[in-house]
Formats: structure tokens, C-alpha cells, sequence
């Protein structure tokens, strides 16, 4: 087994890059649906949130608002840290789970939108950075998400800095072109990762 992380700034196109992988064989553990499913209702990560943050980031009908929940903490790194070490260790939990699952012969590619952030590289056999100007990612935060640009700067300014990812890379995929140059970049990048099982 092969592990991968695969890893981006918000808006740099990690999503499609985890489809096509997808699409050639690799085994996806998407941290993102993790986070949602450990605080899905009546979880033990729901509650922990809410002790923590209140009734308020609660939607009337009990699920976790998310939006508001994310305007409590981006810009506010205690905050920010302190859902982290909430949600964090059930993200981690689940994943080993789904990772154990996966066969010998598998490459197992982990979507982590804050793998630098976090200092989990190390966890991996190989990190793959999505990589795109910031121009680049803050167009398509406001056209393609209808993010207010201050929201979408906001989010940015709160993750990794684009030299801190590319400094973790073994690969780097440029997806600052249109879609037709990303799915070359993607097989020739699964190829070496099958060859490195």
C-alpha cells in the first residue's frame, strides 16, 4: 500500500484532482467528509462542538451550521484551534479505519485541505500539491462558490501559505489552466505513484 496526501489551497481545484485519482483506481479518504460525518447529528462530535460553541451553531433542525460555525472561527485562531482539537482526533480515528480496510497492492490517497497546516506530511508515502496562483483560486472562490471576496480572503489568509505547501510537494500539479491540461498532469502523477507501490 501506498499512502498519498493530497493537499491544496481552497479554490485550487483539489476536488477534481481527487475525482480523476479516483477514476483510475486510487482508494480516496476525504477528511472533508469525514470532518461532516463525526459531527453529523447525534454524534459524539456534534455534542463536543456545541459544549464548546454553543446552541447558536445549530441549524433549527439540529445539524451543524456550518457557515456560521465558520465565521466564529476563521480569523480567530484560538477559536480555530480549539474546534481543531475537537474534530481532529475523530478525523483521524476514522481514517486509520478506512486506510486499514484498503488492500496491500492499493494506493491510498488522503484529501487533506489542511495537511500543511497541520504538519502532517510525515504520515505520507508521497505528498501531491494541488497548486494555482492566489488570483487564480480567488476567482473561482467568488464565481464559482458565490463567496463574498472578503470571505474568500478571509479563508485564504487562514491557511497555509502557497510556498509552505509546494515545500512539502513530491508532485505538483498546475491547475491554474484550463481543465483540459489538468488530466494529463493527474495520470502521469498516478502512474508514478502505482510504480512506487
Amino acid at each position: 500500500m501506498l499512502k498519498a496526501g493530497l493537499t491544496g489551497g481552497i479554490g485550487a481545484g483539489k476536488s477534481a484532482v481527487a475525482q480523476l485519482l479516483v477514476s483510475y483506481g486510487a482508494v480516496l479518504i476525504d477528511a472533508d467528509q469525514i470532518a461532516r460525518e463525526v459531527v453529523a447529528p447525534g454524534t459524539e462530535g456534534l455534542r463536543a462542538v456545541v459544549a464548546e460553541f454553543g446552541e447558536g451553531i445549530l441549524t433549527p433542525d439540529g445539524t451543524l451550521d456550518r457557515p456560521r460555525l465558520g465565521a466564529l472561527v476563521f480569523g480567530d485562531t484560538e477559536r480555530l484551534a480549539a474546534l481543531n482539537a475537537l474534530v481532529h482526533p475523530l478525523v483521524a480515528a476514522r481514517s486509520a479505519r478506512l486506510e486499514e480496510a484498503a488492500g496491500p497492492d492499493d494506493v491510498v490517497v488522503h484529501d487533506v485541505p489542511l495537511l500543511a497546516e497541520n504538519g502532517l506530511a510525515p504520515l505520507y508515502d508521497r505528498v501531491v500539491v494541488v497548486d494555482a496562483a492566489p488570483e487564480t483560486q480567488l476567482e473561482r472562490l467568488v464565481r464559482q462558490r458565490g463567496m463574498a471576496e472578503s470571505e474568500a480572503r478571509a479563508r485564504m489568509a487562514a491557511q497555509a501559505t502557497r510556498a509552505e505547501r509546494l515545500a512539502l510537494a513530491h508532485f505538483v500539479i498546475d491547475n491554474d489552466g484550463p481543465p483540459e491540461e489538468l488530466e494529463p498532469q493527474v495520470r502521469k502523477v498516478w502512474e508514478e505513484l502505482r510504480a512506487a507501490v
